[in-house]
């Protein structure tokens, strides 16, 4: 007799090779358009399936962990972080939790990288002023961003992002510092050139640009709070790649209005849309849709990870981006 398969239910569209190997593997249900799951519609979902493929836009507190039926062993979420997730609360009821880690490096790395370059060289202001026909010819005073080279760049969580951040970094000549809650080896350090701050009060003070590349959790939420705003330069540039939360977005969004620091490029957010409407009017704040990882090659990597670990589970294993609730 034939195993039954897994009934494995999506709550997002994938990209198209992803959803054609989890129809040959299991039993799907796939997303027919690009809407996110709604809140009953994942409450019903989490009493069927065996397996819910989650994704960043999922909250999967106590009421719908509470709500699983019993068949509900995995979910397998599509993307690293999982504070969207009560990873403790899954544990308890039995329900294995994993990610996809490792694998938007790169992609992320690069926007960070991207956003540096278009606050610091006003790239987004020349864009409009072309799209609209403003531009009026070359003049020696006109659309004077600042020079990368040679500024500092202060790196808050040096993961395996922050560090390829960092390579970028000093590709184009800035100085690299960093804080972590671990100092790196040193020979770490020494291949990126990096300098180590124990306070991120007194870093903050001395970088030109700060790119936030540490998790959510709740000892980094509101990490960068009005306080540490003020202590950093007028002209500093903060670039946030990692999770909205950790910044305190009221309190850049007044930053940003006098001029108490220089610019922003944001790929994620805390607040809602009344907040990024106020952000999209200032001209100094370059908003990105959250596209750090965003490539088809990225994708569909996570894609691999998120079948690599449920057929592992499937056959009894340890998968191997198995999530502990001390990591969450």
């Amino acid at each position: 007799m034939a195993k039954q398969r897994l009934s494995v239910v999506v709550t997002r569209r994938l990209p198209a090779p992803v959803e054609a190997r989890l129809a040959e593997l299991f039993d799907v249900t796939l997303r027919e358009d690009e809407t996110q799951m709604s809140r009953e519609e994942l409450l019903d979902t989490v009493g069927k399936a065996n397996v819910l493929i989650s994704n960043l836009n999922d909250r999967i507190d106590q009421e719908v962990i509470a709500r699983a039926g019993p068949q509900l062993k995995l979910i397998a979420n599509y993307g690293a972080g999982v504070d969207h997730i009560e990873v403790e609360e899954a544990r308890a009821k039995g329900i294995t939790v994993t990610n996809t880690p490792g694998v938007m490096t790169e992609d992320t790395a690069d926007m960070a990288m991207a956003l540096i370059l278009a606050v610091t060289r006003r790239i987004p202001e020349g864009l409009a002023q072309m799209e609209r026909g403003k531009w009026a010819g070359w003049s020696p005073s006109a659309m004077l961003g600042g020079r990368v080279g040679g500024r500092k760049l202060g790196i808050l969580g040096m993961g395996r992002i922050g560090r390829a951040v960092a390579q970028r970094a000093r590709a184009f000549g800035m100085e690299v510092h960093y804080h972590n809650r671990r100092r790196l080896h040193p020979g770490i350090e020494e291949q990126f050139e990096a300098t180590y701050w124990e306070s991120l009060d007194q870093m903050l003070a001395r970088m030109d640009v700060l790119s936030i590349n540490c998790p959510h959790t709740p000892a980094t939420y509101h990490l960068v709070n009005a306080r540490r705003l003020k202590l950093m330069k007028p002209g500093a540039v903060i670039v946030n790649t990692s999770r909205g939360e950790v910044v305190d977005e009221v309190a850049l969004t007044r930053a940003l209005k006098s001029g108490d620091i220089g610019g922003a490029g944001l790929d994620v957010y805390e607040g809602g849309e009344e907040m990024a409407a106020e952000l999209r009017s200032l001209g100094n704040v370059v908003m990105l849709p959250h596209m750090g990882s965003a490539t088809l090659e990225c994708r569909i990597e996570m894609g691999e990870k998120v079948i690599l670990n449920i057929k592992t589970f499937e056959d009894g294993h340890r998968p191997p981006d198995l999530v502990l609730p001390e990591m969450a």
